[in-house]
């Protein structure tokens, strides 16, 4: 019994070690992408960056906790307006502007969360989605305040969205945000999570105050998507209550639905070439969102757990 500490402590050793080599091989095609492409792919793997940040924040949320929210879109938008309101309105200096968005986004988070996280399965679902739906209205309706459809401009990071600065921060960005998700899955909070999703009346009954853990995943997920908004709203300028339109929240459940739901890889296995595929697809208009439908038709029909499924199970044949 007194080496079960010290096995412990070698397994997550060994585990970190793992991330950071998986880390390092993942940094070194990531930081050269800029020289060896145009400028147009490199703004197509901007954008999946933050794609990244916004299908692996729902993977912890609904993937991880069991709580299949469809308002994370509404919450990257909460974090992006935030940010751009307060600078149209109050002049706000970026270095401040930015962290508010984060915060703003994280702290509706909670509010929602305390008023709908004792809601389970469908209930939730369409409760966020009320939520989400309510703040395009909002945002289109007030266009005195949010200028509407007419669209509310906000100041570029590094003054121009030219250049590779964009492109590296989002991508530091993502990789921060998987690294958190990392630790906090390796936390007892990550055991929680997968307990609460597992079965919430047994978790109950060990002690583990599902309330308490449902509502901070909420919150993390949250600010990891206002993160997402506010780095998005600084890079295209211009936004406009489209960004909650749903499709976007249909676009981050099929990233996450085709890399493996539940997966922690597979927001990074499926979100580049869904995006980088999609960019190419836009000149059909909805029939982009029909191609990818099939292709989670056959995936699932296949391999109910995504790419990371169909991976995890090459590499049983291989070993075997």
């Amino acid at each position: 019994m007194t080496s079960s500490p010290l096995l412990k402590g070698f397994g997550a050793f060994a585990d970190a070690r793992r991330m950071l080599i998986a880390a390092a091989i993942a940094a070194v095609p990531l930081l050269g992408l800029p020289f060896v492409v145009g400028e147009y792919v490199v703004h197509v793997f901007t954008i999946a960056a933050y794609y990244v940040i916004l299908a692996a924040s729902w993977n912890l949320l609904a993937g991880f906790a069991g709580q299949f929210s469809l308002a994370q879109h509404a919450f990257a938008a909460m974090g992006a307006y935030a940010s751009g309101l307060l600078i149209y309105h109050l002049k706000t200096p970026l270095w401040v502007s930015v962290p508010a968005g984060v915060l703003i986004a994280a702290a509706s988070g909670y509010v929602l969360g305390r008023l709908v996280l004792r809601m389970r399965a469908i209930y939730l679902s369409i409760a966020t989605w009320a939520f989400a739906e309510t703040f395009r209205i909002v945002l289109t309706a007030a266009y005195e305040f949010t200028r509407g459809d007419l669209g509310l401009s906000v100041p570029a990071l590094y003054g121009s969205v030219r250049g590779v600065a964009p492109y590296y921060t989002f991508v530091g960005c993502a990789v921060a945000c998987v690294l958190l998700m990392h630790l906090l899955l390796r936390s007892p909070l990550g055991y929680f999570m997968r307990a609460l999703k597992d079965d919430q009346l047994r978790a109950e009954s060990l002690g583990v105050d599902t309330t308490r853990v449902k509502l901070f995943a909420f919150v993390i997920s949250s600010g990891m998507a206002g993160l997402a908004g506010v780095l998005y709203a600084h890079y295209v300028l211009t936004l406009t209550p489209s960004i909650v339109d749903f499709s976007e929240m249909a676009k981050i459940i099929v990233m996450v639905a085709i890399g493996g739901l539940g997966y922690f890889a597979g927001p990074l296995l499926a979100v580049p070439p869904i995006h980088y595929l999609s960019s190419y697809l836009q000149a059909y208009g909805e029939w982009s969102m029909v191609v990818f439908a099939g292709i989670v038709i056959v995936i699932m029909r296949a391999y109910p757990g995504g790419l990371s499924a169909v991976l995890l199970a090459a590499k049983r044949r291989l070993g075997g």
